[in-house]
């Protein structure tokens, strides 16, 4: 089946020969010279990675595509948007360190650091979705509008939300401000099997809105009126004690990404570039990551977001599975890697829903490059 073309280079080096030097000659082959960088701002979004996670992109790899940038005459500089939750990135000036700790800085990728949507992550801009079902516009950290050029950058990996987190993700969720991070979440909001929680209280560190409280017997349980639905308890809780109380929220989830993703690339050049490694069955926003699900595949790139993500995605399903990672150690009964990691989501109303409003195409021809 035809479709957007897809570029791929695995992770195999001769002597001699890096990796970095393959993924030059990947966005080369993959046609980014193409964009006219001349005199332009190129938006280089990518996850700056959480402290403590070792799974996030090394900035080696920003280097490089910042690099072609910069020799096809452009203005790159790497970005993200502040998070919802706890942690180490939800202000700019505590997520600027996290960068510098994980080590991006000017002197290791030739390019400066910017978080979008400034210091509180309410530097925004309101932006219209075309065809928009969920949203009708969208809060977009305002660096990464000002921008003439996105170019995406992701580490692809599992998500306990989503599904999988690739390049619809990074670039939807990852350029939503604190307001479009809401908007995207809002719709679905866990509650806590009593029958299951221990009372740990580890789900009550990592919550921003102090939702969550304690009863007699220490279980816990979430004021739904402070709650914004933004899913990080569910991925900190060992006991998997916490769900979605709709089992349509993570159909709205991903829907809601796919459409934010719409608004930042709708009428301007943009490119996209995965890198399949240390597939994680968790996002790297958490502070932490477990073993790799299957081995490393590859990187990838295209011009459209759909078509990449769904390579992605059939490459680590045909991948085999890492004995010692916690895939293994599930019931492999859906024929699919991210639905056995996460049973509780269906990645594929992400794909779906991009196609239905235009983003892109689930259909590519993969093109491998040596």
């Amino acid at each position: 089946m035809s479709g957007a073309k897809v570029y791929f280079t695995d992770m195999r080096c001769k002597v001699g020969e890096s990796l970095l030097v393959k993924l030059d000659r990947l966005m080369s082959k993959a046609g980014i010279e193409t964009i006219d960088f001349k005199r332009k701002y190129a938006a280089v979004k990518i996850h700056f990675g959480e402290p403590g996670n070792l799974s996030f992109l090394r900035p080696n790899f920003a280097k490089t595509v910042a690099d072609r940038i910069k020799a096809l005459g452009g203005r790159p500089f790497l970005t993200d948007c502040n998070t919802l939750y706890v942690g180490r990135r939800n202000n700019a000036l505590a997520h600027l360190d996290a960068a510098m700790e994980n080590g991006y800085s000017p002197l290791s990728t030739g390019c400066q650091n910017i978080i979008a949507d400034g210091l509180k992550g309410i530097d925004d801009v309101e932006v219209p979705v075309k065809g928009g079902v969920y949203c009708k516009s969208a809060r977009i950290g305002r660096a990464i509008m000002d921008a003439d050029i996105l170019i995406s950058l992701n580490h692809f990996k599992g998500h306990e939300c989503s599904g999988f987190g690739g390049a619809i993700k990074n670039v939807g969720m990852g350029s939503g401000s604190r307001a479009g991070k809401m908007q995207m979440h809002n719709d679905g909001k866990p509650q806590v099997g009593k029958d299951v929680c221990v009372g740990c209280k580890a789900c009550a560190s990592f919550c921003n809105q102090n939702a969550i409280v304690f009863d007699d017997a220490k279980k816990a349980r979430i004021d739904q009126n402070l709650c914004v639905g933004c899913g990080r308890c569910i991925g900190v809780c060992n006991y998997h004690a916490i769900a979605n109380q709709s089992e349509s929220s993570g159909e709205a989830l991903n829907s809601k990404m796919a459409e934010y993703c719409k608004a930042v690339l709708d009428g301007r050049p943009h490119f996209h570039i995965s890198v399949v490694n240390q597939v994680s069955p968790y996002c790297d926003c958490h502070g932490e990551n477990d073993a790799a699900v299957v081995p490393d595949i590859g990187i990838f790139a295209s011009f459209d977001p759909v078509a990449l993500d769904k390579a992605c995605i059939d490459a680590v399903n045909s991948a085999p599975v890492i004995p010692t990672s916690v895939l293994s150690e599930r019931e492999r009964t859906h024929k699919d890697h991210f639905t056995d990691i996460h049973p509780a989501t269906d990645w594929r109303s992400q794909i779906h829903h991009a196609e239905r409003i235009g983003l892109g195409s689930g259909a590519y021809e993969l093109i491998t490059i040596k």
